[in-house]
């Protein structure tokens, strides 16, 4: 058994957490974001990525919901959107539908949605 393999991997788990963090924050900044240091901070947790098995990288990415989702799209030929979670996916697609039948009612006007309460002459 080698002495420095888990070492080294807690070592590698720590710095992509580290970036991973760092991106969530990039994401959810209220200032404005430098590209350049966006780009440099996704190509080294990409590089990160490459280092680590995804069994380790597991509860980095259930952490930090922006590594999960560039994790995801790295993979998407793969595995497809294998990180999203089949709850919030039905949940937005119901949310859409929703809003889609308001704008249907909307649009058809005014006396579709009053049936009944016009005065007869």
């Amino acid at each position: 058994m080698n002495a420095n393999s888990t070492p080294r991997a807690g070592r590698d788990l720590a710095v992509t957490a580290t970036l991973a963090r760092l991106l969530e924050r990039l994401e959810h900044s209220v200032q404005p974001v430098d590209p350049v240091q966006y780009r440099s901070v996704v190509l080294h947790l990409v590089h990160e990525f490459e280092d680590l098995p995804s069994e380790e990288l597991k509860p980095v990415l259930d952490a930090f919901p922006a590594a999960s989702e560039l994790y995801e799209n790295l993979h998407y030929q793969h595995a497809g959107l294998c990180r999203s979670g089949l709850d919030s996916a039905m949940g937005a697609e119901l949310q859409a539908r929703q809003v889609i039948e308001r704008a249907r009612a909307q649009a058809a006007g005014p006396n579709t949605s009053r049936k009944g309460t016009d005065v007869q002459h």
